[in-house]
């Protein structure tokens, strides 16, 4: 017969102090953007056109597809953000949140805008150049 696991008392409560701290981290991480939403779309939108993994003919149109992504970010609820993310969580071990929302929102709707041309790479490689540039902007 299988023995039942019980986590202690102390056990329940390091576990949810962990919980805990990480929901606090994100929450940090996502009322950072408001602080430098223009220059952190610039700057990823650059990066996806330097890198050739977003093909468009009009830059000022991605940066603002990608501020005002940043900016429904802000103000989404856990379970927005969490169902964005949800098809590209097993994507990296521990991704940053802003990063991953950005790379669902590129992969998922951005390439539906009528002035993206095409998308290229795979979702890691745009995953990796938005991570870059969010990590300047809003380390973990």
């Amino acid at each position: 017969m299988p023995k039942n696991f019980r986590p202690s008392n102390r056990e329940s409560t390091i576990i949810s102090k962990i919980e805990s701290s990480k929901e606090f981290a994100r929450r940090k991480v996502i009322a950072g953007i408001r602080e430098c939403k223009e220059p952190l779309a610039n700057s990823i939108a650059t990066k996806l056109i330097e890198t050739r993994l977003v093909e468009t003919a009009n830059k000022n149109m991605l940066e603002e597809q990608i501020g005002q992504s940043l900016n429904k970010l802000c103000f989404a609820d856990d379970f927005e953000v969490d169902y964005q993310i949800s098809p590209f969580r097993k994507l990296i071990s521990s991704p940053h949140v802003v990063s991953l929302y950005l790379t669902a929102f590129v992969v998922e709707q951005l390439i539906n805008h009528r002035e993206i041309v095409d998308i290229f790479g795979t979702d890691k490689d745009i995953y990796n150049t938005i991570n870059n540039a969010v990590v300047k902007f809003l380390p973990e």
